[in-house]
């Protein structure tokens, strides 16, 4: 006997609806990392907190399967640690929220902010969350705050900043860019190995990942 047309609709129904979760199904596959996706600077979801690469190192040994050696970073609690992971595992990428801020001042344990747009909005970040951030904060810069599910992650600074030397040690006669370092003091507060030539009032060059000289910018 012939499928009437309420059958034939049915049928229909169930095979569009079985093609859509399908493709849901495949769309939500495509989007997860793999483990040989976790290279530096990918964040994901891993027990339920945000997670970034700091370091990746893929392992092959004989006749046993591949092997991620990782050190990432949690973005909430700041804590570092060393993992390793297997080709069987899938993550979720994070999508990390950001808007531009602007540094105002520090007081105790507090540092001050307004929103890019409005100086009048002012609000505080601890220290807690601010972390190393706070050794290259200049007064009037412009940051990125980070943030996952409305949590305030920390900050994203300019990759390479510029600081004026308040403080270092007299030279020596004959000093080079390979003669040695000395430890000085910038604009901040915070204290950096530079080479020795580099004077009081110098403008330097440093790399806030890393926390390390690059170059000087300006001879005073």
């Amino acid at each position: 006997m012939a499928p009437n047309a309420s059958s034939r609709r049915c049928g229909g129904l169930f095979l569009f609806t079985s093609i859509l979760h399908l493709y849901f199904f495949t769309s939500i596959l495509i989007d997860m990392l793999s483990y040989t996706d976790l290279k530096p600077g990918i964040i994901f979801l891993l027990d339920g907190d945000p997670y970034k690469v700091l370091d990746f190192n893929l392992l092959k040994k004989q006749r046993s399967k591949p092997v991620v050696q990782t050190r990432i970073r949690n973005l909430k609690t700041h804590k570092t640690l060393d993992r390793n992971f297997r080709g069987s595992e899938k993550f979720e990428p994070v999508n990390i929220e950001s808007r531009t801020i602007v540094f105002v001042y520090a007081r105790g344990e507090e540092y001050w902010f307004h929103e890019d747009a409005s100086p009048k909005e002012r609000f505080t970040i601890s220290t807690d969350i601010i972390g190393d951030a706070g050794r290259y904060l200049k007064t009037n810069t412009g940051v990125e705050l980070l943030s996952f599910n409305d949590t305030i992650l920390g900050l994203q600074l300019p990759i390479k900043m510029e600081f004026v030397v308040k403080e270092a040690p007299p030279g020596i006669k004959g000093d080079t860019a390979q003669g040695g370092s000395k430890e000085v003091m910038i604009e901040t507060g915070h204290h950096i190995n530079v080479p020795l030539f580099i004077n009081e009032e110098d403008i330097i060059r440093i790399n806030t990942e890393t926390g390390e000289y690059t170059e000087r910018v300006t001879k005073a």
